[in-house]
């Protein structure tokens, strides 16, 4: 993997981290991060999502009139989306009536659109590729993250486990809406610092 594959494939991850650096998909951050197993999954189907789309949207490039591109791209999104929807339903009936209609919104995220437009419509397969895996990544961690956060702070718990007592207080703040801003903004904080740190 040579230089430029290589950046392709990190910055998504922590230097244009697409949560805590460029902003995009607050939608699914905000709403579905009251636990880690949910920002798991849905960063999972957007991962999914993003590296198919990516890899047939760089494919057919040259055959997708300008004009028309936007339509085109969104076709194909939903295309995976309705795949991803689906297997989620069979194999994860759980987890896909906690996400519920954020799976449907993955055709809209701004990060799949932004991805397409701004690099899979100008690369190769490959780099597109190397771009879906780290920005897909990228986005995973931050909703996981966010997640497990929210869900110590809020039930004292990680991945469903307790590791409080039983009747032990606990900032259920966090698993409230206001409480994904809060965390969201101590972990931007956080990531800025290090990202600064790191420069």
């Amino acid at each position: 993997m040579n230089k430029t594959s290589y950046d392709n494939f990190t910055r998504g991850i922590i230097r244009e981290n697409p949560i805590f650096v460029m902003m995009l998909g607050m939608c699914p951050t905000l709403g579905v991060t009251s636990t880690a197993l949910n920002g798991l999954g849905m960063g999972i189907a957007t991962l999914f999502v993003l590296l198919l789309s990516n890899s047939i949207i760089s494919f057919l490039k040259n055959l997708i009139p300008y004009k028309v591109r936007i339509p085109c791209y969104i076709v194909i999104t939903a295309t995976f989306v309705t795949v991803v929807d689906l297997l989620m339903a069979a194999y994860f009936p759980n987890l896909h009536a906690t996400l519920g209609i954020f799976i449907p919104l993955i055709v809209v995220n701004c990060l799949i659109l932004g991805r397409a437009e701004a690099f899979a419509s100008k690369n190769t397969v490959f780099q597109s590729v190397l771009d879906a895996l780290g920005m897909g990544i990228g986005f995973t961690l931050a909703l996981t993250l966010l997640g497990l956060v929210r869900e110590v702070l809020g039930t004292g718990s990680i991945f469903g486990w307790s590791f409080v007592e039983e009747g032990a207080e606990t900032m259920l703040l966090f698993i409230m809406p206001p409480g994904a801003f809060l965390a969201l903004a101590g972990l931007i904080v956080l990531v800025n610092q290090l990202r600064g740190a790191h420069k």
